[in-house]
């Protein structure tokens, strides 16, 4: 243990004592603050919104809380299923919404693998694809984004973005995020319900997030939360093992994508403890230590830290006024 205190242990939770802090501000929110009957939670299967569904089945019970299950053709095949064992779990009724319809009416599927060609030609029908970031424990050169593109024979490429197709790629990829919320916010309306929002503080504070998509939301249940205390929270309030194991992804490409190889520096674990070490001004010796880094690499990770608040901060921001209004 070291003087500062600082270990593996820091981020652990009370999480009985946390649940019950939880559900009672969800309980003062939703019934004071927002004036509605319940909570819509978009169930992906993963970690984050099965551990916000369980918060609100505790605060208002399962008959005020309403699930919607949105899967579309590039999420992993074990979305749904994994989704609709949360809602078992919990008791929560729910309403699957194909949203892929939606998507191709949009043009997002066309939008996405015109970008991807822009960088690769031969990319077409049948490929897949997804986007990567180069580690920053490596090099402390600009990290650029690069798709990994997989053909149907099996052959894989990696070619680097240019700036126009990685703009393109994401702006076709949001999408998704922003059909997402137009249907919570129906059922929400249909119900007089508010919607949930399921960032942990690892993704709201670095911006992983879509503006007026995953980002837009009445309350935020466990955006003060580190990813890792998400997981101790989900599993005391029993979210099933098959989502507790599970490595934290986007889903959102047609290949199968890790968090840290997509956005974050570091795994969620290593992640968390260097982002308490910086808010907290924990020396950078423990925190390397603890972390396994050298200092010089946590330096790095501090400075990646530090350019997504910048960059991301607009996504934080609401309409901007000229004069402020009374």
């Amino acid at each position: 243990m070291k003087s500062t205190g600082f270990s593996t242990e820091t981020l652990k939770l009370n999480v009985e004592k946390e649940a019950d802090r939880i559900a009672e501000k969800i309980k003062t929110i939703v019934s004071k603050d927002l004036k509605r009957q319940g909570l819509i939670v978009a169930m992906s299967g993963g970690i984050d919104s099965s551990t916000v569904a369980g918060l609100c089945v505790k605060a208002l019970g399962k008959e005020r809380v309403f699930g919607l299950l949105m899967p579309e053709k590039h999420s992993s095949d074990d979305t749904l299923d994994l989704s609709r064992s949360v809602a078992d779990a919990f008791g929560i009724e729910t309403i699957y919404e194909n949203i892929s319809p939606i998507l191709e009416s949009l043009g997002c599927y066309k939008k996405q693998d015109d970008a991807f060609k822009k960088v690769i030609p031969e990319y077409g029908e049948g490929w897949k694809a997804k986007i990567v970031l180069p580690s920053v424990l490596d090099s402390d050169a600009l990290r650029l984004f690069s798709v990994v593109a997989q053909s149907p024979e099996g052959k894989t490429i990696k070619k680097r973005l240019t700036q126009k197709a990685y703009l393109e790629v994401v702006a076709a990829t949001n999408f998704k995020q922003r059909v997402r919320k137009m249907l919570e916010y129906y059922h929400a309306d249909r119900l007089n319900f508010a919607v949930t929002g399921t960032p942990n503080r690892l993704e709201y504070d670095q911006g992983f997030f879509v503006k007026l998509g995953d980002g837009a939301a009445d309350i935020k249940p466990i955006a003060h939360l580190y990813k890792s205390q998400v997981y101790q929270m989900a599993a005391y309030l029993g979210v099933p093992e098959d989502i507790l194991g599970r490595p934290p992804t986007t889903d959102t490409y047609s290949m199968p994508q890790s968090q840290d190889e997509f956005y974050f520096s570091l795994p969620y674990d290593k992640m968390d403890l260097c982002l308490y070490g910086l808010n907290n001004n924990v020396p950078e010796g423990d925190v390397a230590e603890v972390v396994g880094i050298t200092v010089e690499q946590l330096k790095r990770v501090y400075v990646d830290i530090e350019q997504k608040r910048r960059t991301t901060r607009y996504l934080h921001l609401g309409p901007q006024m000229i004069e402020e209004i009374f």
